[in-house]
């Protein structure tokens, strides 16, 4: 892989959460098709998985025209065939550049958006997958309302801080929004650093 511009970003977090991530996603992912990654962020997962999942296209995406710069640098330096340049997407939008995904991923954005980007998230992976298709999502959330560490308190009230739209979500309030538009929850997995594994499957 050659090495990345200074366009391409670094956040550390997924480099320590990415392999933890593979090991769920190895489960649930079909064999072949599109994954489409809603939130990619600097492209670092989209990167790292494109390399993991050889067969399946990956389909990274985000609104913030920096991150978009960062995922083509990453994109550019590794050159994977299978790694999609990526879109302009936000979760809550109505119309959707891309037609159709075998699989929906999102991974630590729900908790740092308006309450509407989940409702768009379930909204729209339920218009894009075929009946069996996954969504996972990973992050931190509450659990019959609590938190599941103090660490996760603390992040929730800073995110709370910086806008007050922000926040760690109840996770019966994603299942319950999931639900809504036929999206059925199927398990949750814990993991690392206090955050969970969330997977549905479009009825």
């Amino acid at each position: 892989m050659d090495l990345p511009s200074r366009k391409a970003r670094h956040f550390p977090a997924t480099t320590r959460n990415r392999a933890a991530i593979a090991d769920v996603l190895t489960r649930i992912l079909p064999t072949s098709g599109t994954v489409l990654e809603i939130g990619s962020g600097s492209g670092e997962h989209a990167l790292y998985f494109s390399g993991k999942f050889p067969d399946l296209m990956w389909q990274p995406s985000d609104p913030d025209p920096i991150n978009v710069q960062s995922i083509q640098a990453w994109a550019k330096s590794a050159q994977h065939p299978n790694l999609c340049a990526p879109l302009s997407i936000n979760a809550s939008d109505v119309l959707m550049p891309i037609s159709v995904a075998n699989a929906v991923i999102c991974i630590n954005v729900i908790h740092i958006s308006p309450w509407d980007a989940t409702e768009g998230l379930m909204r729209n992976a339920a218009n894009l997958l075929p009946p069996g298709g996954p969504l996972y999502l990973y992050g931190p959330y509450r659990i019959d309302g609590a938190h599941t560490a103090e660490s996760n308190a603390t992040f929730d009230q800073s995110l709370r801080q910086q806008n007050s739209n922000w926040g760690v979500r109840n996770l019966e309030a994603v299942i319950a929004e999931a639900e809504r538009n036929e999206m059925a929850f199927v398990e949750r997995v814990e993991m690392p650093a206090n955050n969970q594994s969330v997977i549905f499957q479009r009825s």
